[in-house]
């Protein structure tokens, strides 16, 4: 208070005149200690003071979690750099300098200080032995929909409309009948395509009580965790370096590149060709062929819990759960603004705080608008044309 107190008084025609000249001063706390501040420091607790009467933001929610690199990420990069160490004694400052040269890890990804703190707090150099002192058990749900597990395969460079390009496999599977629910292609590892995966394994196999996933971001995304609260499916997330918690899905990728990816496929110069022959093989050769766990069919299996399935009910809104939401401020003339562009709330909310789903792809789909949980209807774009309308006259004789 002492510091903004003398901003009040500061030279400077301008707020930031007014920071740099405070921040050349020195400050004593009650016991005699001095500090001196930059003018970001001080910018940013005026700003703060005077929007919410204290001096610093509300506590990340995402505090202690490195927001680029997981320590999935992490730990496949030191995995990756281990061998060029063989027999020879290493620093976690020469793991992080090998693991950028090598290009397992950009340096924008995590600074050396953050790699540092990171490997110290999962352990990420000890041997896997002395991390976990557990055993594994092998497991299996009792009944299909019980548990889907998800990941992603990493896949290889095929040439796609003419030009090389690396192609990732998101999948789920069913954890007791080993079914897939659905699993695609696609040219980029990313939370949207995620969501698209799931939607399609949700219509075609039901909602799933669980969803078993490791910590990568996308899996981690408030997206995926808002469409499984919607839902009422739990999100699980695999405890950190315990990639054999989803051995099933890691299986199935091995099944995938053993048995689909050494096939020919450079004739295929489209994604959705490499899909269409991807879901072929699935429902054809995996889906119908004997399991050697299960000592029957996949397909055979999903069938015996068909009665215990639960399905989304018909809806012309289910699209809907799988629309991205942020909050809104309705201003006094009952318009907001998402994406630069102004819509009109569906019914008088002026001054209020909405919650809206979109499209991310399609922007040309109107927003749904919420509050309090209840739909209100969809928001349309703003025309200041058709809201001039002149008032009814009524003809004097």
């Amino acid at each position: 208070m002492k510091v903004l107190g003398a901003l009040e008084f500061a030279e400077g025609e301008s707020m930031k005149a007014r920071y740099i000249d405070v921040s050349g001063r020195i400050f004593k706390d009650e016991e005699g200690n001095s500090f001196q501040f930059t003018w970001r420091t001080l910018q940013t607790w005026w700003y703060y003071y005077r929007r919410d009467g204290v001096t610093k933001p509300d506590e990340r929610n995402d505090k202690g979690v490195p927001r680029k690199a997981t320590p999935e990420e992490l730990l496949d990069a030191i995995e990756q750099a281990l061998p060029f160490f063989s027999g020879k004694r290493y620093s976690v400052t020469a793991i992080y300098k090998k693991c950028i040269q090598a290009g397992f890890l950009r340096q924008s990804q995590i600074a050396e200080s953050t790699f540092r703190r990171q490997v110290k707090r999962f352990e990420l150099l000890k041997p896997h032995s002395k991390v976990q002192n557990k055993r594994r058990l092998a497991f299996a749900k009792a009944h299909a929909n019980d548990l889907w597990q998800s990941d992603t395969l990493v896949g290889p460079y095929l040439k796609l409309n003419g030009t090389p390009t690396q192609v990732y496999l998101i999948c789920f599977i069913d954890d007791a009948s080993r079914v897939i629910p659905h699993g695609e292609f696609y040219t980029n590892d990313n939370t949207l395509n995620l969501l698209d995966c799931l939607q399609s394994a949700l219509f075609k196999r039901g909602v799933p009580q669980g969803i078993y996933v490791d910590n990568g971001s996308n899996y981690s995304s408030k997206e995926m965790s808002l469409v499984c609260c919607r839902l009422g499916t739990v999100l699980i997330h695999t405890p950190v370096r315990d990639g054999a918690a989803k051995g099933k899905i890691e299986r199935f990728f091995r099944t995938v590149r053993d048995q689909f990816l050494i096939r020919n496929l450079s004739e295929i110069n489209t994604l959705s060709e490499l899909n269409r022959q991807f879901i072929r093989w699935v429902e054809d050769d995996y889906h119908s062929r004997k399991h050697g766990t299960l000592e029957m069919k996949p397909i055979d299996r999903f069938g015996m819990d068909l009665n215990r399935i639960r399905y989304l009910q018909p809806s012309v809104y289910n699209k809907e759960l799988f629309y991205r939401e942020e909050t809104r401020s309705v201003k006094k003339d009952n318009t907001f603004q998402l994406k630069n562009i102004r819509y009109e709330a569906p019914v008088y909310l002026a001054g209020t705080k909405i919650t809206i789903r979109f499209d991310n792809l399609n922007l040309g789909i109107p927003p749904i608008v919420y509050q309090d949980s209840i739909r209100l209807g969809e928001a349309r774009v703003l025309n200041r044309v058709l809201n001039d309308r002149k008032p009814n006259l009524t003809n004097e004789k």
